[in-house]
């Protein structure tokens, strides 16, 4: 992956973590996918529930979703953070996962005709999801279908755990792929990309506060607004789809058929309402799946708890 050099002074501090991240994966990768996944799922459940970011989750879950009781408020926590580990612990093993394997770990696809359709065709691809299950599994997967795609990137705060991370993603597409980082040079960027015909993901589950106000789970939620820019301009196709955990390592990608695209000649409305229609998407895949999305990030337009005690 194409990534920015380092900037920072490499601290002591850095590659300790370092040392640490790499000595994490290298327990994981010894210990085989299956027992890997369950490690990283049992520490991640019994600890993560005790950590001050779990009540954002507590909070948004009472927002988006009131109809749990406190019961199944924790519940979907725990199971949140069970996800979390088992992606950890299943990383370094993405590359060698095997496709549509009898039993075991593993993972296999769900409507591949609209990935082989699409390949057929050839152009720019737009794919979007959210973080669903294993997410780090689905650009490894489409690529076997011919469409490796670029994604926009957040890069660690320690460049050193960055290049280990980018590392094994590397492995798990098979080729590098240009990432680009978030933000207006970053969308530029990735626009020139899928103007030469590139395949781009985005996951846009995420609040933005410069991008589109639109509406999650029936609350304002202010959201990223380059792939619906990118699509209505270029009326490109935008393909989503989500990974969806069956058990420890086995995986299963869900592909749905590219959406209908809005053509109503007011590119701004129309940008809206694609935004909104993929929204809406991601809304009915939490809402089948609430343990496996990722309730820590701050989603929408509202004060929530600090994950600090007051001094």
């Amino acid at each position: 992956m194409t990534v920015a050099p380092p900037t920072r002074p490499i601290t002591r501090q850095m590659h300790l973590e370092a040392a640490f991240v790499r000595g994490l994966l290298t327990i994981f990768r010894r210990i085989g996918p299956v027992r890997a996944s369950n490690l990283g799922g049992f520490l991640c459940r019994i600890v993560g529930p005790c950590l001050p970011v779990s009540r954002i989750a507590d909070a948004n879950l009472r927002m988006a979703m009131p109809e749990l009781d406190a019961t199944m408020r924790r519940r979907v926590i725990r199971d949140m953070w069970d996800n979390i580990g088992r992606n950890a612990g299943e990383f370094p093993h993405l590359a060698t996962l095997p496709r549509n394997p009898d039993s075991g770990p593993g993972w296999d696809v769900v409507g591949e005709e609209y990935l082989t359709a699409q390949a057929g065709r050839g152009g720019p691809t737009i794919f979007v999801s959210g973080h669903i299950g294993n997410w780090e599994m689905l650009p490894p997967a489409v690529a076997r279908y011919g469409l490796p795609f670029s994604s926009f990137y957040r890069a660690p705060n320690n460049p050193l755990v960055d290049r280990i991370l980018c590392d094994l993603r590397d492995a798990a597409m098979g080729q590098p792929v240009p990432l680009f980082a978030k933000g207006a040079k970053g969308a530029r960027s990735a626009l020139g990309h899928i103007l030469k015909g590139g395949h781009l993901g985005m996951l846009v589950d995420q609040k933005m506060n410069d991008g589109v106000a639109a509406r999650f789970f029936g609350l304002p939620a202010m959201t990223a607004g380059a792939m619906a820019a990118m699509a209505i301009k270029l009326r490109c196709p935008v393909i989503p789809g989500y990974v969806e955990r069956l058990g420890p390592a086995r995986l299963r990608i869900h592909v749905h058929p590219p959406l209908d695209l809005p053509d109503s000649g007011n590119r701004a409305q129309d940008q809206a309402d694609l935004t909104q229609m993929v929204n809406d998407w991601i809304e009915g895949t939490i809402r089948q799946h609430p343990g496996s999305w990722l309730w820590l990030h701050r989603r929408w337009n509202v004060h929530l708890p600090k994950t600090k005690p007051k001094k």
